[in-house]
């Protein structure tokens, strides 16, 4: 494949990617004439993001107040006692998931640079049950972990790139 049909597919791509984020609900169709793109072309790429795993899947953006549950982060600090082997297994193939809670439901996790190694972005029903899933975290993961924080957040303005449809209602929060 030539340079310039290399680049062209990744042009094409980024802008699959662009309106999906955005309209991921709406059919192949509908997304063509958004991206100016016939369904098939629109269709075959989908499905080669698909492939190549830079789409992970598809979900819905909810706010969690339906289900009665408040929006947490966790931030915590890394100690210098490294992750064996089981545990970073445990990690990359989600085992830890149903160890942790029942209550609590992880959104987010992501290891980062700065302050903080740790982010754990989660739902709970209340900060009691907060603090419990935490707890749960510390004693099966503590021997790694040092400091942390824990933040509930007021109001979602954005969530997976979609502005918070009820930005009027929330305006008195800023």
């Amino acid at each position: 494949m030539a340079k310039s049909s290399k680049e062209t597919m990744k042009t094409d791509e980024m802008k699959v990617l662009d309106v999906l984020e955005q309209h991921a609900k709406e059919s192949i169709s509908e997304l063509g004439k958004r991206c100016g793109f016939s369904p098939q072309r629109v269709a075959r790429i989908i499905k080669n993001l698909e492939k190549e795993k830079i789409i992970w899947g598809y979900s819905a953006i909810a706010d969690g107040t339906l289900r009665g549950f408040k929006h947490f982060v966790l931030l915590v600090k890394r100690n210098t006692v490294p992750f064996d082997a089981a545990f970073k297994k445990e990690l990359a193939f989600e085992k830890i998931d149903g160890i942790l809670s029942s209550v609590a439901k992880i959104e987010n996790m992501f290891f980062t640079h700065g302050c903080f190694d740790v982010v754990v972005i989660f739902y709970a029903p209340s900060l009691i049950e907060a603090k419990d899933f935490i707890e749960k975290i510390y004693k099966r993961v503590g021997k790694y972990f040092g400091e942390y924080r824990l933040l509930e957040t007021l109001v979602p303005i954005r969530k997976s790139s979609l502005k918070n449809p009820k930005n009027k209602e929330l305006v008195e929060y800023l």
